[in-house]
């Protein structure tokens, strides 16, 4: 008998197993004491052939900001299958699960690292992140000034200092992870090795940090945080400063940073990566607690959308904008309200999330016939949308 259910404690083991096997890495019996300690078998799903253990996927539990808005998201992680179970549709029946769940538990997105684009595409999520990957020579590194009465302050890897920096800074994007404590001090910090030093400016204000290890010449900078030009140029200051250590520094960055023109030699190594996708798991929800973008003139909107894995999401809303165009009234039409044709825009869930989320523009999905409606509505639902940069520092 085959059964999808989430995992009991003494099963937590097998779980490790399959990640170790299928990720190739090894735990050794103190981390895998320690992850059993914190992980929560109901966040676990698995499905069982026969009894046994054959494919799985975590649902962790959090959030995100999109508009400054905070969300609450499904992080799909550690999905596997053993080999001898795999392409038998396991892992497809698990996504669905986890989608059913995740609407259960108020989790209106969901993202997660796709081993395979291709393959999470089929089931509604989309490409939502990229980044940038520095690797700057020694000799090419910015040569700012620091601002006068400003500061340098080596702390201890401590959540209590950083996180309120951080938090002002991730609410600029769209996509990034609110961290609560278990996150810092579970996963941050016991991941990566290394010295945090906060910037302060003239008038004692933390408006910045770095976390980073020097090893090897290679400076990694872990996470660089910023909140205003000067808090940039200092941080950048302080790590040219480290130039007798080093022979380069890896650095990561949203995808519209601008450092390569700040520097005075910007030839260097400049990767962008394709990152983490999304997903809307229950559109009406999402609609009613996104934040649209403030208009004068905020004109209704009629939206059919198709999900083919999340019934609950077919059919075709009507979007009412109130509060200056910022909030919306949202209605899931009845077959005899439903308007016609030229009054609607269609899209696949798919589209919608990478519409919402900022990643895409309207007219741009029309214009590869993702988004389908007249150019009146399409500027329309663009003018909607407010234009944020998405970035997600954190992995999981």
């Amino acid at each position: 008998m085959n059964e999808i259910r989430t995992l009991r404690q003494e099963e937590l083991s097998e779980s490790f197993s399959l990640s170790e096997f299928a990720f190739q890495y090894e735990l050794t019996e103190e981390e895998r004491a320690e992850r059993i300690g914190w992980m929560d078998p109901n966040q676990v799903w698995g499905y069982f052939a026969q009894g046994q253990l054959a494919a799985k996927l975590h649902i962790f539990n959090f959030h995100t900001w999109l508009n400054g808005q905070c969300f609450a998201m499904g992080g799909i992680a550690g999905v596997a299958t053993w080999p001898e179970y795999r392409r038998n549709g396991m892992v497809g029946q698990l996504l669905v699960q986890a989608l059913k769940v995740m609407k259960e538990q108020g989790q209106t997105i969901s993202f997660l690292a796709p081993f395979k684009f291709e393959f999470y595409r089929k089931y509604g999520w989309e490409t939502y992140v990229d980044y940038l990957k520095y690797v700057i020579p020694v000799d090419k590194l910015p040569k700012f000034k620091a601002a006068e009465g400003s500061s340098i302050l080596r702390v201890a890897k401590d959540k209590e200092l950083l996180n309120p920096i951080y938090e002002k800074y991730a609410k600029q994007f769209n996509g990034m992870l609110k961290r609560d404590p278990a996150w810092w001090n579970n996963r941050y910090f016991k991941s990566k090795k290394g010295t945090a030093a906060i910037y302060l400016n003239a008038q004692g204000e933390q408006r910045g940090y770095v976390f980073y290890q020097v090893k090897d010449q290679v400076a990694t900078i872990h996470e660089l945080v910023f909140l205003d030009e000067e808090a940039r140029r200092g941080l950048w200051k302080f790590i040219a400063d480290h130039d007798s250590m080093m022979a380069k520094v890896e650095v990561k960055a949203p995808v519209d940073d601008q450092l390569p023109f700040l520097v005075h030699d910007p030839k260097f190594n400049q990767e962008k990566i394709t990152y983490f996708s999304a997903r809307i798991v229950d559109v009406e929800s999402f609609f009613l607690q996104y934040v649209y973008e403030a208009r004068d003139e905020a004109e209704p909107l009629c939206l059919r959308i198709s999900d083919s894995h999340a019934d609950w999401n077919q059919g075709v809303y009507r979007l009412d904008f109130t509060e200056n165009g910022k909030s919306a009234k949202v209605t899931k039409l009845s077959e005899g309200d439903i308007p016609s044709e030229e009054l609607i825009l269609s899209c696949t869930v798919q589209t919608l999330t990478a519409l919402f989320i900022g990643y895409q523009k309207a007219s741009f999905m029309a214009l590869i016939e993702r988004l389908q409606g007249s150019q009146l509505l399409i500027s329309r639902l663009e003018a909607a949308i407010p234009r944020r940069t998405t970035y997600l520092a954190d992995f999981f």
